[in-house]
């Protein structure tokens, strides 16, 4: 490859996997749906999404001294937490950005390392929240896994543009279009927004991609 050709970037490879996003999304779309089903059949709505949240939420007091519900629940969460969402706007919004993120990677790497990128945010995002949260308040929801898949197509961007000598600056610039999504997002949800599980999803996501990525046997 010659300095300055981008053809590397413009290759769009065939379509691969998609059944798996939509697995995905449809294993997530059965508990949002059980869970509002069941809502309307109690007189207590909300405090069915509760005892979910309760259940499967990522709770950092209970890697401190709280009592679980159960003996896995303070190893089962770092995973569940990323099924649960607190309602079906947080949910249609994750969804779409799953099915959107999720073809890029899948196009570019393919089922297995989609699952690995996906569970290494998943578990990232969780770890992160447990360090860095200032209080000890449940988290659920996708997003932090989402950054993830953020992560490692910016990833393949910065090595396939390095790797062309091509200019870094669009990576960063989706990278500060990122960073500032989350100050807006903070600041309206009044300091609720899980950042913490968006930098670690990130972050592992990145890093997941860079060791994974199925071009380094060509560069």
């Amino acid at each position: 490859m010659t300095d300055g050709d981008d053809s590397r970037l413009d290759e769009t490879p065939p379509a691969q996997g998609r059944g798996w996003i939509v697995g995905l999304i449809a294993a997530m779309a059965v508990i949002e749906a059980a869970t509002g089903f069941l809502g309307l059949m109690s007189d207590r709505p909300w405090g069915v999404r509760g005892l979910l949240v309760e259940y499967g939420a990522f709770w950092p007091g209970l890697l401190d001294n709280w009592q679980p519900n159960y003996a896995a629940q303070p190893v089962t969460m770092f995973v569940t937490y990323g099924f649960i969402h607190g309602g079906v706007v947080h949910f249609a919004v994750n969804m779409l950005t799953l099915w959107s993120l999720g073809a890029r990677v899948m196009d570019r790497a393919g089922p297995g390392v989609f699952a690995a990128v996906y569970g290494a945010a998943l578990l990232g995002g969780a770890a992160a929240f447990w360090l860095f949260a200032p209080d000890l308040r449940p988290m659920v929801g996708a997003s932090g896994a989402l950054f993830g898949l953020a992560g490692a197509v910016l990833a393949w961007e910065y090595l396939d543009r390095a790797f062309g000598a091509l200019s870094l600056w669009p990576v960063g610039q989706a990278i500060l279009l990122l960073v500032g999504l989350n100050l807006v997002l903070w600041w309206a949800m009044d300091g609720l927004l899980a950042w913490q599980a968006h930098l670690g999803g990130f972050l592992a996501g990145w890093a997941a991609a860079v060791v994974l990525d199925p071009a380094r046997r060509d560069r």
